[in-house]
């Protein structure tokens, strides 16, 4: 409660119009996910640069998150300064300030190791830097929220080289 009565409170201050209905409250939250409710069809896209990678050099990862536009999760709840609402012309509207977990497995393992936490900025994206030390698969997840159904996105990088050259 005193999370939504702070992010009102802050966009008012903005000079932004804050309008709710009671039904929209706990959007505004991240919560556990409600078994009644699948919430709004997300999409997380993730790419991891640069494809090959030398051992050593830093590699850029990089996404963003969405939500579908014609999920219930958007139709009438809430509308905030920067929040997250769709405009008519649009089929998916990026998602802001949600938490998204980077993991990352080495070939040959079934183990996925985490490796950061990151949120999206205010228009949906995210981006980190990691290390490059062998091939594997990175992954980037939502785990979703009350109205927001998770998702996850998956790059494989190839990592060659490590030796010195004379």
């Amino acid at each position: 409660m005193m999370r939504r009565l702070a992010a009102g409170l802050a966009a008012a201050a903005l000079g932004a119009t804050v309008v709710a209905t009671a039904a929209a409250a706990p959007a505004l939250a991240d919560t556990d996910p409600d078994p009644d409710f699948a919430g709004g069809s997300t999409s997380l896209q993730l790419d991891v640069n640069p494809e090959p990678a030398r051992r050593g050099t830093a590699l850029d990862i990089q996404g963003k998150l969405s939500v579908s536009c014609d999920e219930d999760y958007i139709s009438g709840f809430v509308a905030v300064h920067h929040a997250d609402y769709c405009k008519d012309s649009e089929r998916w509207h990026r998602l802001a300030w949600k938490r998204v977990a980077i993991l990352f497995q080495a070939d040959g393992s079934d183990k996925w190791d985490y490796v950061e936490s990151v949120r999206t900025n205010r228009d949906g994206f995210f981006r980190t830097s990691e290390r490059a030390y062998t091939s594997g698969t990175w992954r980037a997840v939502f785990e979703g929220s009350r109205y927001l159904a998770p998702s996850e996105g998956k790059d494989w990088v190839k990592v060659y080289g490590g030796g010195h050259r004379h």
